[in-house]
């Protein structure tokens, strides 16, 4: 892919992995001399704007997901809000349409938006879930799911095709006829060697109300920890605020949230992290090679699935959210922590698929006129 291109890049707004997963991405096309386009909603909006100040933003219509506050409610939840992500699945399809056309958009890139997608030029559908993993009805969501990727020109893994490999079931089927491309493990973080300041670091994100349930919990429980506690609670707010607690044994610094840049800093300078079992976080852990404690969202079988597989190839300890006590982070010294492997993505030709469409094949409108920001959520 020799020309420049507009590439839209459209992440989920579902806790903050699939917006920050798209940030390495953003930066290799900004690097080769593409035009990255941002286009979500909420705090995935929110962040990728933060980090990508200079570039175009649009707002999505929002699918409005949120979890249950029990876990045993959460698949009856996510039937229940079904109705509404199909109605802003149809919003958003006509939205990316209009920007396709009024910006001359070479391509899209869609991090697990169902409805980013324009049949005009090519499309990449970005996930790690080819199996969407629901209980009893995993075959069921698992088949929707791949119905709709096949709408798309490719799809984008970021994980390693052959064993061993992060995703496990997640991420590799036996039998497929899509076009699946594997990046390898994604992450915007580099391991470097700072001196460990953070005895541990408690890093939160995901929707609510399950966050804020957590960050609760975790604040009673860590007021005895013996040692010096990083915690950012991952709120995408408009002013960072850091306020510091002395505690019994130690202190706990808070952040509401960290840049980019910041979080590699710390999470290099922290000898251990608390967090999610997100798989943008165990991407992330694996390439600063972490030591780790994982709490999963309750009711939320990707990430059950995911601490159980860590724990059970002995890399990363975890519990359940209602279980969690200081005692049982006593447990990650038995363990090694997670590491860096996999090769890394040859980006010219993944690119490749966005060199089939003629630049600028839409565009009506000059490139010093855009707007920075703007919402397409009606």
């Amino acid at each position: 892919m020799n020309s420049s291109k507009r590439i839209l890049i459209a992440p989920l707004n579902w806790g903050l992995g699939h917006a920050t997963r798209c940030i390495p991405i953003i930066d290799e096309l900004v690097r080769r001399g593409h035009r990255p386009y941002i286009a979500s909603d909420g705090v995935a909006l929110s962040l990728l704007k933060k980090e990508f100040p200079e570039l175009p933003a649009f707002e999505l219509p929002s699918y409005k997901i949120s979890y249950a506050e029990k876990a045993k409610n959460f698949k009856i939840k996510m039937i229940w809000d079904s109705p509404k992500v199909l109605k802003a699945m149809a919003k958003e399809k006509k939205a990316v349409k209009r920007l396709v056309k009024e910006h001359g958009l070479d391509g899209i890139i869609s991090d697990n938006r169902l409805g980013a997608h324009y049949k005009k030029v090519p499309c990449v559908f970005m996930t790690h879930q080819l199996n969407v993993l629901s209980g009893n009805t995993t075959w069921m969501s698992s088949k929707a799911h791949q119905k709709i990727i096949k709408k798309f020109d490719a799809c984008w893994v970021p994980d390693v095709e052959a064993k061993p490999n992060l995703t496990g079931k997640l991420g590799h089927l036996k039998k497929s006829k899509l076009n699946i491309v594997y990046l390898g493990p994604l992450s915007r973080f580099e391991k470097r060697q700072f001196a460990i300041t953070n005895d541990l670091m408690v890093l939160l994100s995901g929707p609510e109300p399950q966050r804020t349930m957590l960050e609760e919990k975790l604040l009673s429980e860590l007021q005895q920890f013996e040692g010096n506690i990083l915690f950012v609670k991952g709120k995408i707010e408009d002013e960072q605020v850091i306020e510091e607690i002395q505690t019994p044994k130690g202190k706990i610094r808070h952040y509401n949230f960290m840049t980019s840049a910041e979080l590699e800093t710390a999470l290099n300078q922290s000898d251990k992290i608390l967090c999610r079992s997100g798989y943008t976080t165990v991407m992330d852990l694996a390439k600063l090679e972490k030591k780790a404690f994982f709490i999963p969202t309750p009711g939320q079988y990707e990430q059950e699935y995911l601490a159980k597989r860590m724990q059970n190839q002995g890399l990363v300890p975890f519990s359940k959210q209602e279980d969690i006590t200081l005692e049982d982070l006593s447990r990650i010294k038995d363990f090694p922590g997670l590491a860096q492997f996999g090769p890394t993505s040859d980006y010219s030709s993944l690119f490749e698929v966005f060199s089939s469409t003629e630049t600028g094949a839409f565009s009506n409108v000059k490139e010093n006129s855009e707007p920075t920001s703007t919402s397409l959520s009606t």
